[in-house]
């Protein structure tokens, strides 16, 4: 190594061997390099690892794991690094893993309505594998770039995830590396196998139980008819009710969203999309189906629209003005640089009836603390994403915006919701997880956690509030042996 490496001093040896199994080229250890990988989407939190590991087989996924299980390195895995829960954050004294070159699509069966992929398939590219007959459901905004494994390790959702379901719903089979380097496969091609459902107990488990080398998914027919439309109104409240009739009637449309004024705003100057700047909310509904059912269905939804006093109602009247409708939603979050050098993007959900309730909480929460946040949300199951915006070079914004995004998750906990729906607990949310479970049921969670990995080596510090050594008997704070023999100590 030159001097211009920052490899960690005890993984000097590793070195190596890992490019021995992986190749020089695939061991990335300097200190320039390494930066690239040290956040993943929200940067509120970064650190540069040890090393980078770009292995391009299961094979060189369990030498990399055998040799960080034997010499008791901790390890992170990761995708394209699109989360936004901290939740492949790298260790410092550890090493990242990234899947990036595993990108081949390995079967399509459509007899059967599977394919498997390896985890660096991104996720748009499997509905580009099985199309036009076919697609993939569950689809992100960053659906371009996020990849299937960073999908089976948060239980990604996406626009379409109220008719469609999230990632859990798609997964038939695995194949994983474990923390100790055992390569097994849990599921295949079948759907509910016999037995515990280790799929199941390992979609959204975020890296801590071990890597996904392969995996097999279930894709299903393209609907015969789609109708689109986005419907402006006054404020988000009245957009609300709009979707609380909807559903009320016995609609099931694939995708319902909703955006603020000020988020409209942002996508507009970023998209052109022909969204007015001045429409307090914009209601994106997406119904598909049959051709009778689809046509029957929207007049419905454009009844209420209408019966709710919309300002507007723009129609597709194509798939690319479909495209444009779309652009303006899925551009959001990027579109936030418009209106803030930085941002904090918070993951929560509530029940849709609480949507006016809570949204009015954001706007006074925003007040308190003298920033703007915009609210760009999945309105058919309360998937909030209010984006809470600020200028990081002044003194005291970041924190105040920090402690916003906190309340807001408490607001939406207090509502009867959820601290996260797609993003995950990763770092940023760790600390909201005794809001939503007791000490029992974090109990639970860290005994299932240490059954896979016992030295706690995969993902360290990730999802846990408190890190508890595996063994240690869930509750009131009780020192571990480890700890009064000097041989451990808790952080």
């Amino acid at each position: 190594m030159d001097g211009s490496e920052a490899t960690r001093p005890d993984l000097g040896p590793l070195v190596a061997e890992w490019r021995a199994a992986i190749g020089d080229e695939h061991v990335i250890t300097h200190r320039h390099q390494l930066r690239t990988y040290e956040s993943d989407g929200l940067l509120q939190y970064a650190v540069i690892p040890g090393a980078v590991l770009l292995p391009g087989s299961t094979a060189e996924v369990q030498a990399v794991v055998r040799s960080c299980h034997r010499a008791g390195v901790p390890w992170v895995a990761r995708g394209a690094g699109s989360g936004l829960s901290g939740g492949a954050t790298p260790v410092a004294d550890g090493v990242l893993i990234s899947l990036n070159r595993m990108r081949r699509i390995l079967e399509v069966d459509l007899d059967n309505q599977r394919v498997a992929v390896e985890p660096g398939v991104t996720n748009v590219a499997v509905s580009q594998a099985v199309g036009p007959d076919h697609f993939y459901p569950p689809d992100p905004s960053s659906q371009i770039v996020c990849t299937i494994g960073g999908n089976v390790a948060e239980n990604s959702g996406g626009a379409h995830c109220f008719k469609y379901g999230f990632t859990t719903n798609y997964v038939t089979g695995l194949e994983l590396v474990l923390p100790d380097g055992e390569v097994v496969q849990v599921g295949g091609k079948e759907l509910d196998p016999p037995g515990y459902d280790l799929v199941g107990a390992f979609v959204g488990s975020e890296g801590t139980l071990g890597i996904a080398t392969k995996v097999w998914l279930r894709v299903v027919p393209k609907p015969e008819a789609i109708r689109t439309l986005v419907a402006f109104f006054g404020s988000t409240s009245q957009a609300g009710e709009v979707v609380s009739e909807i559903v009320a009637g016995g609609i099931v449309p694939g995708a319902i969203e909703m955006m603020d004024n000020l988020s409209i705003r942002a996508a507009e100057d970023y998209s052109r999309a022909g969204y007015p700047p001045d429409a307090g909310a914009a209601l994106v509904v997406e119904l598909d189906g049959s051709e009778a059912e689809c046509s029957a269905r929207f007049e419905q939804v454009v009844g209420i629209c209408e019966q709710a006093g919309a300002d507007s109602i723009r129609v597709a009247r194509d798939e690319a003005e479909r495209e444009v409708i779309w652009k303006a939603r899925k551009a959001a979050f990027a579109a936030m640089g418009r209106v803030a050098p930085n941002y904090y993007v918070q993951d929560s959900v509530i029940p849709r009836t609480r949507l006016a309730e809570v949204l009015g909480r954001i706007e006074e929460l925003a007040r308190e603390y003298d920033v703007r946040v915009a609210n760009v949300f999945h309105a058919g199951d309360g998937n909030l994403h209010p984006l809470v915006c600020y200028d990081g070079r002044k003194e005291g914004q970041a924190e105040r915006a920090e402690e916003c995004a906190g309340q807001i998750v408490k607001a939406c906990v207090d509502a009867g919701g959820s601290i996260t729906g797609e993003h995950g607990v990763g770092i940023d949310k760790k600390r909201y997880m005794p809001a939503m479970f007791s000490d029992a049921d974090l109990g639970v969670f860290q005994r299932l956690r240490c059954a896979f990995d016992p030295e706690q080596r995969a993902n360290p510090g990730k999802v846990m509030p408190t890190p508890r050594l595996c063994g240690e008997v869930p509750g009131p704070y009780r020192r571990h042996p480890l700890e009064q023999a000097g041989l451990a100590e808790r952080f």
